[in-house]
């Protein structure tokens, strides 16, 4: 009898669709039956009971585990990817699991960005997990080839050594090979889609992503929040000279910037000092530009496109309000 498994692939979502892709082609190619929820974003209770349904009615549960720890349930506080490796533990479900290793994660890092490929909210639970399932059958692999032989090979193991349910062809040969062709297709198309999906995604995010010269937005943020200035007391009215951090500094001047200042000033005067010792930190950053007076030789400093695309984005994000 010519018996077909259906296997159950279970991963984290965007970081790996290829990856799925890749097990999707290499258990067709086996002649076998792929399974999965990748249509389904997990989020619900509802939705998770599907997906348990789903493992029980599979005859194999494949984990593909890179470098994310995935969505997490709220009541159990776990991953839906760890639920559903657990759940297929739980059912006695012979389990095989593909690892991807350091330099195959370093090589998508390089491809699609660190905070795409790696665990940013739950590393150590990540941690754990992958622990977890080092312990248990697995494969590293180094690319998508590797994840198709591994594939192979350890699904010609389970068959010889489980008693599998399977699935079995009918006398309508013709009918089931065009099921699995239509079935081809629909995983192709599915594929595209996620690949679309996750460049809107991409698109959606790009504003916190967006380079402002040679930093990213959240990069700028960072070295503007780590940059200090002092002001002389006379300039504040204070005892004691005033410490604000660059950014601050920036939010609370750039209308004043965008007016511009001149060095025509007083060497005790606040522009004059903003023009000589603050605005220069501004200009290596083209926030701030520096332009000649016509029919005289004074300069004025004002923001320039980029400045004010970056003063935007702080008030889209709300970034704007200091406490002085």
């Amino acid at each position: 009898m010519n018996k077909k498994i259906q296997v159950f692939i279970s991963s984290t979502y965007t970081d790996l669709i290829e990856e799925r892709q890749a097990a999707v082609e290499a258990i067709l190619d086996a002649g076998h039956i792929p399974a999965g929820m990748e249509l389904f974003k997990a989020g619900n209770e509802s939705q998770l009971k599907t997906i348990y349904k789903w493992i029980d009615e599979s005859d194999v549960y494949m984990l593909i585990l890179g470098g994310r720890y995935g969505t997490v349930e709220p009541k159990s506080e776990k991953s839906y990817t760890q639920l559903e490796y657990e759940y297929a533990l739980s059912k006695n479900i012979p389990v095989f699991s593909v690892v991807i290793n350091n330099s195959y994660l370093t090589q998508k890092i390089n491809s699609m960005g660190y905070d795409k490929v790696t665990e940013q909210d739950n590393p150590d639970k990540y941690k754990s997990f992958k622990e977890f399932v080092m312990s248990k059958i697995i494969r590293e692999v180094s690319d998508g080839k590797d994840i198709q032989i591994a594939i192979h090979s350890t699904l010609n193991e389970f068959i010889n050594e489980y008693d599998l349910t399977g699935w079995i062809r009918n006398s309508k040969e013709n009918d089931t090979i065009q099921l699995l062709k239509d079935n081809t297709n629909l995983l192709k198309e599915n594929n595209l889609l996620n690949k679309q999906i996750q460049k809107l995604q991409e698109q959606l995010n790009a504003k916190s992503k967006e380079q402002f010269g040679n930093f990213s937005f959240d990069e700028l943020v960072k070295l503007f929040k780590n940059k200090e200035f002092s002001i002389p007391s006379k300039f504040t009215k204070q005892e004691k000279d005033l410490t604000i951090n660059a950014l601050d500094f920036f939010i609370k001047h750039f209308s004043f910037m965008v007016t511009g200042i001149e060095n025509i000033k007083k060497e005790s005067d606040y522009e004059a000092y903003i023009f000589y010792d603050i605005a220069p930190y501004y200009v290596s950053f083209d926030f701030l530009e520096r332009i000649k007076l016509s029919n005289t030789t004074a300069q004025r400093i004002h923001t320039t496109k980029l400045g004010a695309s970056f003063y935007a984005m702080l008030e889209f994000k709300g970034m704007t309000k200091i406490n002085s």
